[in-house]
């Protein structure tokens, strides 16, 4: 039931023709071709962009202010942990004065 038969398209070419002309037919084809040329460069840019995006948003693992090594986030005692990023020094003595 849903195949096309050599009479159909027969049909449908003839029904093309006296819609649109023979003299049109080929600038509407070339206009055709045009769009699709066209699109086809659109969707490629957009899927390059979408890689690139992907590609600019993947972060490293946070590296560790003194070290350097991935995996830490300065949390340790260091000069990091401090405010300001110093640290003082300890009384020599914990008496209190």
């Amino acid at each position: 039931m849903g195949m096309l038969k050599p009479w159909h398209i027969i049909v449908l070419v003839v029904v093309i023709l006296l819609l649109f002309g023979a003299r049109r037919l080929p600038d509407l084809a070339r206009s055709v071709g045009q769009s699709l040329k066209i699109f086809k460069k659109e969707v490629k840019e957009l899927t390059e962009d979408d890689k690139d995006d992907r590609d600019d948003r993947v972060d490293p693992a946070p590296q560790d202010r003194t070290t350097g090594t991935p995996g830490t986030t300065g949390t340790g005692t260091g000069p990091s942990n401090v405010p300001g990023g110093t640290t003082s020094p300890a009384p020599d003595d914990a008496s209190p004065r």
